[in-house]
């Protein structure tokens, strides 16, 4: 019995393949060149690619379980839909697939509404599947690190609505917890969906007070600047990514990412043992400059 992971050389599909060796699992990987790879000892690595059928249809030989993570790209809907249905095809019954809170409420933002695309496909194909619905990374903060320590300022418009961010190292243990769990299942389980969050609910002052602790000096959070935010993502990134990533930020700012009642609960009763908090995430990668 195989398990399948895609994305599996990114930050939390790599945390995944760490995760399901440690437990015994076998796991195939999927990756566009397998000699960059650089996963673990005993792990499968295929050639493959998303939007490549015949890859895909290889790929998926004498597989039992997926995990389906897609980027954010401009085809990752179309990406989603060939994968599942190419795992129907080649007899694929189990199913976790990584999706994003509230996907179903930030109607407007195009990956969320991909996601949320993706989970009704799930439901209606018959998948026994679970989806997982994390709040925001706490490790897309390693890319602030210089501003914040140069510039004094917590940059990201989070707003004060707060956002439940979860470590990807945590989602990569859920992921490989549920992975483990469908496919050792005696029987077909019934679709759950997960919220995947941190123990905290943090706004933009209190990322900037976790910063200010760990630092020992001062930061400020400057306020929720999205057009600003859209136009410095713009340096780096294409234009229709920013202007997705400046959508989701006005969100936060009127949504926030909250938590349902026993969220944090549930993944501390999975885990055996608590979340990570972003207080700790800050003083890792502050440690490590």
């Amino acid at each position: 019995m195989t398990i399948l992971v895609t994305g599996a050389t990114g930050t939390i599909g790599r945390q995944v393949v760490e995760q399901l060796v440690k437990r015994g699992a076998d796991v195939r990987a999927l990756a566009r060149d397998p000699a960059k790879a650089n996963l673990p000892a005993g792990v499968t690595v295929v050639q493959g690619d998303l939007l490549d059928v015949d890859s895909l249809r290889s790929a998926f030989k004498g597989v039992s379980t997926l995990f389906l993570l897609n980027a954010v790209v401009p085809d990752e809907f179309t990406q989603a839909l060939i994968a599942l249905n190419l795992a129907r095809e080649a007899g694929v019954g189990r199913v976790v697939y990584l999706s994003v809170i509230h996907s179903d409420r930030y109607v407007n933002v195009p990956h969320f509404a991909g996601k949320f695309g993706v989970e009704r496909m799930i439901e209606q194909m018959g998948f026994n599947a679970t989806i997982l619905r994390p709040a925001y990374f706490m490790n897309n903060d390693v890319t602030i690190k210089d501003v914040v320590t140069g510039y004094g300022i917590y940059p990201m418009p989070i707003g004060s609505r707060g956002l439940a961010m979860i470590d990807a190292r945590d989602i990569g243990e859920i992921a490989a917890l549920e992975l483990i769990r469908r496919e050792r299942a005696a029987t077909p389980l019934p679709l759950t969906r997960i919220n995947l969050v941190g123990p905290d609910t943090l706004t933009g002052a209190k990322a900037a007070a976790a910063w200010s602790e760990v630092l020992g000096r001062t930061i400020a959070y400057p306020g929720d600047d999205t057009a600003g935010f859209e136009k410095n993502l713009r340096q780096f990134m294409p234009s229709w990514m920013a202007y997705d990533m400046r959508l989701m930020s006005e969100r936060f700012l009127t949504e926030g990412m909250i938590p349902e009642a026993g969220d944090a609960e549930r993944l501390t009763a999975l885990l055996g043992r608590p979340l990570r908090s972003y207080r700790d995430f800050v003083f890792e990668i502050a440690a490590s400059a």
